[in-house]
C-alpha cells in the first residue's frame, strides 16, 4: 500500500511545506488570512462544479494543494506572537533594555542549569502596559527558597535580554530553540528581588502540575534511592528534571532514552491495558461507546498530568484515533492515524514541526509500520519465544531505520547495541508501567511502605544497571559522526526507494534505487569538494581562555591554553571538528606569531610585548587583558583589524572598542560578535 495513496497524508505534506515556507518568509496576518480564504473559497467552488458534472478535475487537486500550503503559512503566522502589536518585543522597554516592572506568570518549569532555576513564563504587564509573549526566566539558585510552580504570578524589576546567537561555529543554537517555543528574550533575577503576587486565574496545566507535584511528594515520602526515584518519576509521570546527567547519558548511549520520555510506547501500552481491563463493558448496551469514552478520558488525563509535551500530545492524539477505530468498529489505517494526529497537532501548534522529538517520534513509527513486516517475514519460527524475540528485534531495527539519518544529523552518534536494550526491556515495560501505576495509587492513598515498594525499586535498579552496562560497551557506541542536512536527505531517499523496490521488485523500482544512489554519491562528492576547498582561520570565543584553529581542507591545527580538565569538558573544538568533517586534528600551545597563507597574525598577551620591527601583522589578537596603549599599538603596527577574544576583561574590551572606533579601525570582540572566521582562499 503506497503511503501517498492516502489523501490526508498528501494534505499533511502540503501543510508541513506551508509551515516551512512561513518559517522562512515573513507574511502579515491579514495577507495570509486573505489568501487562505480566497483559495479555500475557490477550491470549494471547483469541488461543487466537479461534483455536479461527476468528473475529476485537476484544478481541484491543484487548488487543494495551494490552499493547504496557504493554511500552513497562516497557522504559523498566527502562532508567531511577534506578529501582534501588543507583544513585549514592540515596547520601548525591550528595545532600550531599561529596567522596568515586569509581571510574569509561570507556564513551565524547566531543568535547572548549574547556577539558575529556569522557567518559561508569560509576560502579562510591563510597567502599566498590558502585553503578551513568553520569556525564559532565570533565577539565581538559592537553597533557602523553593522553586516556583506553574501559574505562580511574579513581579520583578529588571530588563529584557534579547537572545544571542551561538558564539562559536557548529554549536547548539539555543536562540533558535527558544524562538521555536515563541520565546524571544530572557529575564534574570534572584529570589530576593522577586515578589509573589496573588493570582486568581489557573490554567489546565497549572492544575495538572499541582496534581503531579502532589503525587511526587507522596512517592518521595517512601524514601526511594535518588537514581531509582528519578527514573520512576520520568517513567510514570514524565518528570525528568531530577535525572542525573551520568544516568541520562547511560540511557542515551544504550539506545533506550525513549523509555524515559513518555511517548507512543507508553501510551500504546496504556491503551492495550485499558482495552483489556474494560473489555467486560462490551457485553452491555452502548458498552463499546462507554468503553471508548472512558479510555479517551483516562488517556488524556494521563497525558495532561504527564505534562502535555510534544511527544505525549502526538501519542495521545494518534492512539485516541486508534482507540475510536478499535472499539467503534471503524476502519482504521496506521498511516491515516499518523497523518490525522500530525495534521491536528500542527494546526494546534505549527512550531511542533521543529521539535526534534516530534520528528523522531513520527519517523520511528513510520519506520516500524513500513519496515518491520518485511524484516519479520525474512525469518519465522514455530517456537513462540524465538518468534517473539525476533519480532522485538525487527521492531527495534525498523524504528532505527526510520530515525537513523536524523539521529546522525542531530546527535552525531549511533548506539550499536540498541536492540539488546529494547529486546530485554520492552517485553516487560507493560508490567513495569502497570506495577508502577499500582505503586502510585498506593502512594496517593498513603498506604504504609511494604515489600511491593521495595521490589519495584529493585526492578528499576536492575534496569538502570542493565543500561549502564550496555553504555559501557564503548566499542559498540559510534560517536563524532559528521552529517549535514542534505546528506541526511540523500540517505532517506536511498532508504525509501530501496523499501519500495523490495516490496514490488519492479524495473522502475530498481531504476529509482540506482538513481537515488547516484544522487547520494553526487551529494557526497559535493560535500567532499566543499570541505577540501575550504581553508579558514578561526579565533574561537572561550571565557578565560584562547583557542585558535587553522583548517586546511580536512586537517585542523588547534592552538590553545586549555588545561586537561577544561579541554575534556569543552565541546568547542569537537563541535567544529564534527561540523566541518575534519579527519585529523593536531594540537599545540599558543605562539606569538602566525602566518596563514598571506595573512599574518600577531598575539599580544598579558605581557604586552609587541615590539617587532620588521613584522607588520594584518591582524592583532589581544588576549589575557594586556595593559597596552592601543593607540600606540595601532601607530606602530598599522594592522587591518584588532581582535579581542574571551580571555579579556570586559572593561578592557570596551575601552579598546572605543579606541578602535575613534581610529576608524575594524574591531571584533568574540564575546559580542562570536568567533572571528577568516576565509583563507
Amino acid at each position: 500500500m503506497k503511503l501517498l495513496d492516502f489523501p490526508i497524508v498528501k494534505l499533511v505534506l502540503c501543510l508541513v511545506n506551508g509551515i516551512i515556507i512561513g518559517h522562512y518568509i515573513t507574511v502579515s496576518v491579514i495577507i495570509a488570512l486573505c489568501i487562505s480564504c480566497l483559495l479555500l473559497f475557490t477550491t470549494f467552488i471547483i469541488y461543487l462544479t466537479s461534483k455536479r458534472r461527476f468528473t475529476k478535475n485537476i484544478w481541484f487537486g491543484l487548488f487543494a494543494i495551494l490552499t493547504t500550503l496557504s493554511i500552513g503559512i497562516l497557522v504559523l503566522t498566527l502562532h508567531n506572537e511577534r506578529n501582534f502589536k501588543n507583544h513585549y518585543t514592540h515596547t520601548s522597554v525591550f528595545q532600550e533594555r531599561t529596567d522596568s516592572k515586569i509581571v510574569l506568570s509561570i507556564r513551565e518549569v524547566l531543568k535547572p542549569s548549574s547556577f539558575h532555576d529556569r522557567y518559561f513564563a508569560e509576560v502579562i504587564q510591563v510597567d502599566s502596559k498590558r502585553v503578551r509573549g513568553k520569556v525564559q526566566l532565570n533565577i539565581t539558585k538559592d537553597s533557602l527558597n523553593e522553586m516556583f510552580q506553574v501559574d505562580d504570578k511574579l513581579i520583578v524589576f529588571t530588563h529584557f535580554q534579547p537572545l544571542k546567537s551561538p558564539l562559536n561555529p557548529h554549536q547548539f543554537n539555543y536562540k533558535t530553540y527558544l524562538e521555536n517555543h515563541n520565546v524571544y528574550a530572557q529575564v534574570y533575577s534572584d529570589y530576593q528581588s522577586l515578589f509573589l503576587a496573588k493570582n486568581d486565574t489557573h490554567s489546565l496545566k497549572g492544575y495538572a502540575h499541582k496534581i503531579r507535584q502532589k503525587v511526587i511528594q507522596q512517592l518521595e515520602s517512601y524514601n526511594f534511592k535518588p537514581d531509582e526515584m528519578s527514573v520512576i518519576k520520568a517513567l510514570l509521570l514524565g518528570y525528568r528534571l531530577d535525572i542525573k546527567k551520568d544516568l541520562y547519558d547511560d540511557y542515551i548511549n544504550s539506545g533506550a532514552v525513549h523509555i524515559l520520555a513518555i511517548s507512543g510506547l507508553h501510551i500504546g501500552i496504556i491503551l492495550l491495558m485499558l482495552n483489556f481491563i474494560l473489555g467486560f463493558l462490551k457485553r452491555f448496551k452502548y458498552g463499546l461507546i462507554t468503553k471508548t469514552v472512558i479510555i479517551l478520558i483516562l488517556l488524556w488525563s494521563f497525558a495532561t498530568i504527564a505534562g502535555l509535551s510534544p511527544s505525549i500530545l502526538r501519542a495521545a492524539t494518534m492512539f485516541s484515533a486508534l482507540a475510536v477505530g478499535m472499539n467503534l468498529k471503524r476502519p482504521h489505517n496506521i498511516y491515516n492515524t499518523l497523518a490525522i494526529s500530525a495534521f491536528l497537532l500542527l494546526l494546534w501548534n505549527p512550531f511542533l514541526l521543529f521539535e526534534v522529538g516530534f520528528q523522531l517520534s513520527y519517523l520511528a513509527v513510520i519506520g516500524i509500520v513500513s519496515v518491520q513486516p518485511m524484516l519479520y517475514a525474512l525469518m519465522r519460527s514455530n517456537v513462540w519465544l524465538i518468534d517473539k524475540i525476533w519480532e522485538l528485534i525487527t521492531v527495534s531495527i525498523a524504528a532505527q531505520v526510520g530515525i537513523f539519518p536524523l539521529c546522525l544529523y542531530y546527535f552525531h552518534q549511533f548506539p550499536g547495541l540498541f536492540f539488546i536494550a529494547n529486546v530485554v526491556i520492552i517485553p516487560f515495560l507493560g508490567i513495569i508501567l502497570g506495577y508502577g501505576f499500582i505503586i502510585i495509587i498506593l502512594a496517593v492513598f498513603q498506604v504504609p511502605k511494604f515489600f511491593l515498594f521495595d521490589f519495584y525499586e529493585l526492578i528499576i535498579h536492575w534496569m538502570n544497571l542493565l543500561f549502564k552496562w550496555i553504555a559501557k560497551q564503548e566499542s559498540f557506541l559510534f560517536t563524532d559522526i559528521s552529517m549535514n542536512w542534505y546528506l541526511a536527505i540523500g540517505i532517506y531517499l536511498v532508504i525509501m526507494t530501496s523499501l519500495n523496490y523490495f516490496k514490488r521488485h519492479s524495473n522502475i523500482g530498481i531504476v529509482s534505487v540506482l538513481c537515488s544512489i547516484l544522487i547520494l554519491q553526487s551529494l557526497l562528492f559535493y560535500n567532499k569538494w566543499q570541505v577540501e576547498t575550504k581553508d579558514e582561520l578561526v579565533i574561537f570565543n572561550k571565557t578565560k581562555h584562547s583557542i585558535i584553529g587553522f583548517k586546511n581542507g580536512k586537517d585542523l591545527q588547534v592552538f590553545h591554553d586549555l588545561d586537561s580538565l577544561t579541554k575534556s569538558n569543552d565541546k568547542i573544538i569537537a563541535s567544529y571538528r564534527i561540523g566541518e568533517f575534519i579527519n585529523s586534528t593536531e594540537e599545540d600551545s599558543l605562539k606569538d606569531i602566525y602566518q596563514f597563507k598571506s595573512n599574518k597574525l600577531l598575539i599580544i598577551d598579558s605581557l604586552g610585548v609587541y615590539n617587532l620591527n620588521r613584522f607588520k601583522p594584518h591582524y592583532v589578537l589581544l588576549r589575557n587583558s594586556p595593559k597596552v596603549n592601543l593607540n600606540r599599538v595601532i601607530d606602530s603596527l598599522q594592522p587591518r583589524m584588532i581582535i579581542a577574544d574571551g580571555s579579556n576583561y570586559k572593561s578592557y574590551v570596551q575601552r579598546w572598542k572605543e579606541t578602535a572606533f575613534k581610529r576608524k579601525l575594524p574591531f571584533h570582540a568574540t564575546r559580542e560578535k562570536g568567533a572571528y572566521i577568516l576565509n583563507l582562499k
